[in-house]
Parts: structure tokens; sequence; C-alpha cells
């Protein structure tokens, strides 16, 4: 139902939004009618308990039929969302005009109308908003799609002639560990060819990783130190793909390759609460514009796509103590059953 426009009713967030914005119409509706001071508080107390009521019930009765309305075309199920509202603040019209009125035969239909054309004008355009707000955050996952498909499509040049150096120097001295190298670099360029995943399991992303970091380790032998802090648990948690490994090639490129005396790579993976973080840290980059600029370019892709997948529960930020430089990514914990 990630294609239905109306947000999840029946998360406690979408129904907080909707009464706070609710109240707020109330609020300028009771400032509207008085005709003493700045606020009709009678009315607005009335008006308050009429509409939490009807918003509250109304969402409750979408949340229930939210799998039937999402199969339902735009059109249909605009019309019937309007038309569960409509029933809704009906009955409970005619439920407050039998308390605050309760004389037998006696029903102000004029009021009931002026009420339930308010609620059809409210329904629409609340639901108008849902649309474009679905629409556009529909073009910007396929703009990250493109994003994601343009970054797998790339594989850095210096990285590449770098790699196929090394197997070629490799070959006549150690054919074996050449054949292991090719095959890394062949899982390499089989990942960034997979455009159709979203998510994968994080298995798979330090998989890659470790692929990446077997072939540097080849050309920078022991300049290139690494340490490993995985927390047990976590492989099936979701992240996208080319996620973390570019993190690390940033880290091997811009910390390592540049010190004659190298340094060391630390990812580290752990959970907290219902969040997830991954740490990667490596002695802090030298001042290079462009280094730095395509550094930040990287991070920025890499957060817009986060931010496009999980909204804002996830988190990725830089940052340097002394001479280590580290990037925290935090997601949300969500397993990857595939």
């Amino acid at each position: 139902m990630r294609d239905f426009f109306v947000p999840d009713l029946c998360r406690v967030r979408s129904v907080f939004m909707l009464l706070i914005t609710s109240e707020l119409m109330v609020l300028v509706l009771a400032i509207v009618q008085a005709n003493d001071g700045w606020i009709d508080w009678n009315y607005f107390a009335l008006l308050s308990l009429f509409v939490q009521w009807t918003t509250l019930t109304s969402a409750a009765l979408i949340c229930l039929l939210r799998s039937r309305l999402a199969k339902l075309s735009v059109a249909r199920a605009t019309l019937a969302i309007a038309l569960i509202v409509l029933l809704d603040v009906l009955a409970f019209s005619l439920f407050a005009d039998s308390v605050l009125h309760p004389q037998p035969g006696i029903i102000g239909w004029q009021a009931i109308a002026k009420k339930l054309l308010l609620a059809l004008l409210i329904v629409l355009m609340v639901l108008r908003y849902f649309y474009l707000q679905h629409q556009w955050q529909q073009q910007r996952e396929a703009e990250m799609q493109a994003h994601l498909t343009a970054l797998q499509a790339r594989i850095q040049p210096h990285f590449l002639f770098n790699s196929m150096n090394t197997i070629a120097s490799l070959i006549a001295t150690d054919p074996e560990l050449a054949e292991d190298a090719v095959l890394d670099l062949s899982e390499l360029f089989r990942a960034s060819l997979r455009t159709g995943d979203q998510l994968i399991p994080l298995a798979k992303e330090l998989d890659l990783c470790k692929r990446y970091l077997a072939i540097e380790s080849l050309r920078l032998g022991p300049r290139l130190k690494l340490e490993w802090h995985i927390a047990d648990g976590l492989e099936r948690q979701a992240i996208p793909p080319l996620t973390l490994q570019p993190l690390v090639e940033n880290a091997v490129y811009h910390g390592i390759q540049p010190r004659p005396e190298g340094g060391t790579v630390r990812i580290e993976v752990e959970e907290r609460g219902s969040f997830v973080y991954l740490l990667v840290q490596n002695p802090k980059p030298k001042e290079d514009c462009d280094q730095h600029k395509g550094n930040r370019m990287a991070l920025s892709n890499i957060q817009a796509r986060l931010h496009a997948l999980f909204g804002e529960a996830s988190v990725l930020k830089h940052s340097h103590q002394g001479e280590v430089y580290t990037v925290t990514l935090r997601l949300p914990k969500t397993i990857k059953h595939s």
C-alpha cells in the first residue's frame, strides 16, 4: 500500500497531526465567531469536542478500511473517504442536535447542512494536500533512484586502474591471490549494476566493503590497517545498497592513501534502542579542496537517499576530533528478509 496517497492513519503521528490541524481550524472559527473579545470560548469548547470526535472516528474508519481503499483509483478513493467523513459528521450532528435541542421532532437541518458542506470542503482540501505530498514523494524517490543508478554505474577510475595494475602484478607471482582479487572486483561490478533493490541486508553491504578493502589491502599493504567491531544479530538490518561501501572508499581515498605512513580504518556497527548506528573512522584528511568537495557530494547523495527511504528517522553526520575523522550513520531498526 506504498502507492496509496493517504498516509497511514493507524499511526499515532498521523492522527496527532490531524488533531492538531483540526484544532487550529476550530480556533480560527472561534475567533471569527466571537462578538466580544478575541475568542468565543463556549463556541470553541463545543466545536472542539465535535471536531475531535469526528476526526478520531473518521480516522479510525479510514484506518480499518485502508487496505480496501488502497485498491481503488484516486477518484474513487477520494469519493469513498469523503462519504465516510460525511456520514460520520451527519451521525455526530444528529446526536449533538438531540442533546443540545432535546425537542422531539425538531432537527436543525440547516445547521447540519452547513456542517456537512464545511466538512466536505475541508476533506477535499486535505485529500488534495495528501495527493500532492504523495506525488512529490514519488518524484523524490524517482530522483533518488536515478542518483542511485548513477552512483552504481560509476566506478572510480583511479580504483579500477589501480586494481587492474595490482592484479596484473600478482598474476606472475601469486596467481591464486590474483584470482581472488578478480573475483572481488567482479563482485563490486556486479553490485554496481544491481539497480533493482532499494534495500538490502547489512550482511551484503558489509561483504561488499570487505571485498573492496581486500583489493585495497593488496595495493596499500601494511599502510592500510583495519578494525572491525560488528555487533551480533544485525545481519538482516535493512540498508540501501552502496551506502556503507562509498563511506569506506572515502576513508581509504581521503584518509589513508595521501599519508605515507598510512593509518587505520575502523568500521563499527551497533544497536542502540530502536536504531542501528554505523561508524566509519579514519585519519583526518589533509586539506584538499577537490577531495573535500568530492567527499561532501558523496555524503549529500547518501543523505538524500536515506531521507527518501527512511524520512527523518535516518541521520548522516560527519565530525572530527583531533586527528580522527568520523562519519556516523543512523538507521531505524528494520529487518530485510531477503
